[in-house]
Parts: C-alpha cells; sequence; structure tokens
C-alpha cells in the first residue's frame, strides 16, 4: 500500500492556524490583564476615598431646556472646610458642557461679588454657600443671572490635591509667573515646573498681589487648563481606572454612581474637547465698593453681565 505524504500547502495552513491561535490566545490574555488591572485600580481609588465622611447635601437642580436639551450646566463648587462646619466657598463655577459640539465653556463668578442672597440680604457671593450650602449658591446665581443649573459638584481642597497625585503622580506642568508664598501653604519660585497636587492648589489660590482677586481666578483657569493636557496625556492613561473610583468618594455630586464615572471617562477619552473660559465680572461692567458688616466688594452691572453669560453659553437666559 502506497504511504501518504501530507502536501506542503495542508502544512502551511496548520502551522499558519497554529500561530494565528497562539496570537489569539495573547491578545486574550492582554485584554484579561488590562481588564483584571482597570478593576484592582478602580478598587484601589474607591478605598482610597472610603475614609471621606459623606455629608447629605441638598439640591434640586433646573430641568434640561427643550430647546437647548444638548447644554448641560454643572455648579461646581471648591471649599476649603479646614475642620469647620461651615465653611465659605473658595471656588464657584459654572461649567456649561454642549454635549453635540464637545464644547465645554468655564465661567469662573469672583467671591467678592455684591449679590442678593434669596431669603437674606445682600452679601458676598462666597457667604451664600456658609448660609445655605449649594443649593442657595445655586439659587443666587440663578436669580441674579437667569442662568438654568442642572447639577452640581462639590469638592474639598485636600480632595483635590489627593485626585492630582492619583492622575499625575508625576505632576502638573504649570509655567509659574512669580515666586509665591503667602497664605498658601507651600513656597514656588517662577519657571515651568512639574507641581504636585498641594503646590498646584497653592498656586490656584495665591492671591497676595495687586491682581488680588482677579489674578486668582486667571489662574484658577489656567490650572483647569493643564490638568486637561495633563489628564489627556496618553502617559497617564494607565491612572484612570483608579482616578474614577477615587472621585466618587472626594467629589460630591448629585449624579449617579454610573453617571459620574461615565462622565468622567467620557471628558478624559475625548481629546477634542474644547475648553473657553469666562471671568464674571466682565472689563468695564464693575466697580469697588465697601458695606458696613459686608467689607470690599465687586458692585457689578448685572444685565451687561448676564448678556456676556447668555453670548458665551450660547443659550438665551431667562
Amino acid at each position: 500500500m502506497e504511504e501518504q505524504v501530507p502536501n506542503r500547502r495542508s502544512m502551511r495552513r496548520k502551522r499558519k492556524f497554529r500561530l494565528g491561535r497562539f496570537f489569539m490566545t495573547i491578545i486574550f490574555l492582554i485584554i484579561i490583564g488590562i481588564i483584571v488591572f482597570s478593576i484592582v485600580q478602580y478598587k484601589a481609588g474607591l478605598d482610597l476615598a472610603s475614609t471621606v465622611e459623606h455629608e447629605e447635601v441638598e439640591f434640586t437642580g433646573d430641568p434640561l431646556d427643550v430647546k437647548n436639551s444638548s447644554i448641560e450646566n454643572i455648579l461646581v463648587l471648591g471649599v476649603d472646610t479646614r475642620g469647620e462646619e461651615q465653611s465659605r466657598s473658595d471656588t464657584m463655577m459654572l461649567v456649561s458642557w454642549n454635549k453635540e459640539t464637545d464644547e465645554v465653556n468655564i465661567v469662573s463668578f469672583m467671591r467678592d461679588i455684591y449679590a442678593d442672597i434669596p431669603g437674606y440680604k445682600s452679601y458676598k457671593l462666597n457667604t451664600a454657600y456658609y448660609l445655605g450650602g449649594v443649593q442657595l449658591v445655586k439659587d443666587t446665581i440663578s436669580s441674579m443671572f437667569g442662568v438654568p443649573i442642572h447639577h452640581y459638584a462639590l469638592i474639598d481642597f485636600n480632595n483635590f490635591e489627593t485626585l492630582v497625585d492619583i492622575v499625575a503622580p508625576n505632576g502638573v506642568e504649570v509655567d509659574v509667573e512669580k515666586a509665591m508664598s503667602e497664605k498658601i501653604g507651600v513656597t514656588l519660585e517662577p519657571g515651568v515646573q512639574q507641581l504636585s497636587g498641594q503646590e498646584l492648589l497653592g498656586y490656584a489660590r495665591f492671591r497676595a498681589d495687586s491682581e488680588g482677586d482677579f489674578g486668582r481666578v486667571a489662574r484658577q483657569q489656567k490650572v483647569i487648563e493643564a490638568l486637561k493636557d495633563e489628564v489627556l496625556s496618553p502617559t497617564n492613561t494607565i491612572y484612570y481606572p483608579k482616578f474614577a473610583g477615587a472621585i466618587q468618594g472626594y467629589v460630591k455630586s448629585d449624579y449617579s454612581t454610573t453617571d459620574e464615572v461615565r462622565k468622567v471617562l467620557s471628558l478624559a477619552f475625548s481629546g477634542g474637547v474644547e475648553i473657553n473660559k469666562l471671568t464674571i465680572p466682565v472689563k468695564n461692567s464693575y466697580d469697588f465698593g465697601s458695606y458696613p458688616g459686608v467689607g470690599s466688594v465687586i458692585d457689578i452691572d448685572v444685565e451687561k453681565n448676564k448678556q456676556a453669560l447668555s453670548e458665551f453659553i450660547g443659550a438665551r437666559l431667562r
């Protein structure tokens, strides 16, 4: 009986099949490894923030405007509690996100704006948080400027430092324009450098110069731009899972857990996000004043600033 010899074409097919199966196995194992790593890091982030005490925050947001349903406005407040039960909001921003264009418009409100606070007499804007928390800040800004606010996010400065160190463990690149040290807890020298979370916060809070609070707000906006660049850096994507886990404990919000993670990762992975910045009050729309029991304030032309805000976020205000 004649012995059958396998032809070369058949042997090559088998060899290719084994090679393809080998590579598929390697790819599968890599995917499994990434999933396991992400879960472990996400859990590590959750555990890191698990010691933070969560107090109930009363907040009722405005419904989305059917005519501008793609625009979502988020009130972002930064506070420095330092162990105090009540504190004033040190940072007040409105983040207006156009979900259709991936455009993010950030409005910074000066904390010394002389504002009519609902249910109280007129005070500085940042006093609203001391008097009535997130809801009263929302009500004050909404009633003063006619802008709808749909959600909120609240972060303590100590937690901000930790989040920065998680997502950018090698620091955030910032060009420090002058020597800074007074009342910020760190000493910064001029020049381009990598700032840690504590140093970045100190840079953003510095106001002991001729620019005062206006300079500080400008630096806060500069910090946001620097953080965006750092988060979008390909070298930092490995830290996203831990960051997503930690943000749930360190940032208070009316978003659900799923929404928080989805929105954070959506913005983080969208390299096309464009950030525009505005400061209220705008130029030539304010004077400085002083009132008994209140101190030095910024008296603003509400209508002029309301118009500037409307044009900036691309929505008609009430």
